[in-house]
């Protein structure tokens, strides 16, 4: 569906659900609630039933249905048009997420004390995506990763190499490791979403911060602000290996486990992938360093998971009831540890050791969105730049990416 598609389905939804909320579970004769959870990481499900089964023996008057499917947006997409609303839900901090929120199908919680203990720039992420109104929050982040550069600390230290902090260091441990016949970083472009992770960490750093404030209202482009964007994805992608183009996300979880690269090009997000491999060496995570000022970078994260209820749901007592309890330190705290994510409330620090390196940045307030989270989905972003690491067409590629964001403006309009 493209991004119009998107927000005509979001559109239609809040015509909807200014109505009741059409669930789909039967009602109880018993005076017992049954709330309809939709949740989309199918890595997941085990962990949210675990915690649903703690919530229901807390909360015996209420059931909790767990409800997860393939394709979670299209999902989404079928029943807002199909009024069934769920009760309370969770999606990807994502472009939808926003066009969703926008268009009012989401509860708002502000001034509700659920929000006071959420670190204010992960909800700041999330609220960037899209609000109904501006004040308003649309959803919670029940967890955020952290897009960085995972490393073989092994390798590290044999080569007597640390954590860059500049791009110039970044590059000299690139070409360190390549002269000592060790592949630098692992390419995965057979999938051409892995071409991401570096992109992000560069577009979140080089161009100017409005950048996407500009670009709408026509006062820049993406031919004169990534140009340096860019180049630098194309030297980073110079220290793969040669078949990148031929291996896939899988494969380069598998060979990074292995040992077969200092540092992989990933967020947060794979290292429960990585580990099913059984690495045999401590792996860390570091901020890809994008200029020559540490204090410049900032750390690229997402909302992982955002926790949201139906703006019209029939149960809004019991759906907040489970909510606050989600948000509970130990229920977040919890789900971090099994997902392997960042616990968003305050005073939480994830105990990953392959995630230590990153929490100064969270501590610090230096985090900050996913660009291609503002970019629509109907711009083929990711082929675009796999075609860009294939033909090395700089121009071709910014060119394009001006082209179609103006195609969806148009349509939009």
């Amino acid at each position: 569906m493209s991004w119009h598609g998107v927000r005509t389905a979001a559109l239609l939804a809040t015509s909807l659900v200014l109505s009741a909320c059409g669930s789909i579970l039967p009602s109880n004769s018993d005076g017992r609630v049954t709330l309809d959870f939709f949740q989309f990481k199918p890595e997941a499900v085990q962990t949210f039933e675990k915690i649903i089964a703690a919530f229901e023996a807390e909360h015996p008057h209420i059931d909790v249905v767990q409800h997860h499917v393939p394709n979670a947006e299209a999902a989404i997409r079928a029943r807002l048009v199909k009024n069934a609303v769920p009760d309370v839900l969770t999606l990807n901090g994502n472009a939808t997420f926003g066009e969703l929120a926008s268009a009012g199908v989401f509860h708002d919680f502000a001034g509700d004390p659920v929000t006071e203990n959420v670190n204010p720039a992960v909800q700041q992420i999330l609220d960037d995506l899209g609000t109904h109104r501006p004040g308003e929050i649309n959803g919670l982040p029940l967890a955020a990763n952290a897009n960085g550069v995972l490393y073989n600390k092994d390798l590290f230290a044999q080569h007597g190499v640390t954590p860059p902090t500049t791009w110039n260091e970044l590059i000299a441990v690139a070409e360190k490791f390549q002269a000592a016949g060790i592949t630098p970083f692992y390419g995965t472009l057979k999938d051409s979403w892995t071409a991401l992770p570096a992109f992000n960490a560069l577009a979140a750093n080089l161009p100017p911060r409005d950048f996407f404030a500009q670009r709408a209202a026509g006062n820049t482009t993406f031919q004169e602000a990534y140009p340096e964007v860019a180049d630098k994805l194309a030297e980073l992608y110079r220290y793969a290996q040669p078949d990148m183009l031929s291996r896939d996300y899988n494969a380069g979880n598998q060979a990074f486990a292995q040992g077969r690269a200092a540092m992989y090009l990933q967020g947060s997000y794979a290292l429960p992938a990585i580990e099913e491999f059984g690495p045999e060496f401590e792996i860390g995570t570091f901020a890809l360093p994008p200029t020559e000022d540490p204090s410049r970078t900032l750390l690229v994260s997402g909302v992982d998971v955002a926790l949201t209820m139906s703006r019209s749901t029939e149960h809004p007592e019991e759906a907040m009831t489970f909510i606050r309890y989600l948000m509970r330190p130990d229920v977040v705290t919890t789900y971090a540890r099994e997902q392997n994510a960042i616990p968003p409330l305050k005073g939480l620090r994830s105990d990953d050791p392959a995630l230590v390196e990153l929490l100064p940045y969270f501590d610090q307030g230096r985090i900050t969105g996913y660009p291609d989270h503002r970019i629509p989905p109907a711009v083929p972003l990711k082929a675009l730049l796999q075609q860009y690491l294939i033909d090395g067409r700089r121009d071709a590629l910014l060119r394009a990416l001006d082209g179609e964001w103006d195609k969806v403006q148009a349509r939009r309009s």
